[in-house]
C-alpha cells in the first residue's frame, strides 16, 4: 500500500466557484454553501482519493487561492512547488475562460521547468443556458496546454469529483512511471 502526498493548486479568476467545488468536493457533496465570501488568500484543505484497483491512495494537500489580482500575488508564496494544478473557469464567462492562460502561466512558474500534470475545469454547467465558452473550445485549449478537460458543477451532485479524481490518477500514473525508469538504471 503506497500513500502519495501531492500539492494542488486550485487557480482562476475571482467567483468562478473554486472554493466551492473543493468544498464539495472534501465533503464529498456534503457542503455547497449558497453565500461564500471572497477568499483573500490561500485556504488549505486536505483529503485523500483512493486509486481504483490498488491499495493505494493520494492525498491531497489544495491550495484554493484568491482569483483577485490584488491577492494572488501573496498566494504565489504559499503554493511552494505544486504537485498538480487545477485551473478553474466560469462557463458563463468568457472573460474568466480567457484569463485562464495568465494562470497556468503563474503557476508553472513555480515549476523549476518540470511539466506538472493538470486539469482545465469549466465550472457552473448547471448554468448551459447562459453558456459563453463552448466545450470544444476549452477542450482544444486544455489540450494544447497539456491538460485533462472537465465540465462540471459544484452546486450539483456528482460532477465536482471528475477533476480531482483524474488528477490522483495522473500523479499516481506519474508516480509510476519514476519507478520504471528508476528500475531501469539499475
Amino acid at each position: 500500500m503506497v500513500k502519495l502526498r501531492a500539492r494542488c493548486v486550485v487557480v482562476g479568476d475571482a467567483a468562478v466557484g473554486k472554493t466551492s467545488l473543493c468544498h464539495m468536493f472534501r465533503s464529498d457533496g456534503a457542503v455547497f454553501q449558497k453565500n461564500y465570501s471572497m477568499t483573500v488568500g490561500v485556504e488549505l484543505m486536505e483529503k485523500s482519493v483512493s486509486i481504483p484497483d490498488t491499495s493505494d491512495s493520494v492525498e491531497f494537500y489544495i491550495y484554493d487561492s484568491a482569483g483577485r489580482e490584488l491577492f494572488a500575488d501573496a498566494c504565489e508564496n504559499v503554493w511552494g512547488q505544486p504537485s498538480v494544478i487545477c485551473v478553474v473557469f466560469d462557463i458563463t464567462s468568457e472573460a474568466s475562460f480567457t484569463s485562464c492562460s495568465r494562470w497556468v502561466e503563474r503557476v508553472q512558474s513555480h515549476c523549476n521547468g518540470l511539466q506538472v500534470p493538470g486539469v482545465l475545469v469549466g465550472n457552473k454547467c448547471d448554468l448551459s443556458s447562459r453558456r459563453e465558452v463552448e466545450t470544444s473550445e476549452a477542450q482544444t485549449w486544455a489540450q494544447t496546454h497539456g491538460l485533462q478537460y472537465h465540465e462540471t458543477s459544484a452546486k450539483e451532485i456528482g460532477q465536482f469529483e471528475a477533476p480531482f479524481l483524474s488528477l490522483a490518477q495522473m500523479f499516481y500514473s506519474h508516480y509510476q512511471d519514476q519507478i520504471q525508469t528508476t528500475k531501469s538504471l539499475l
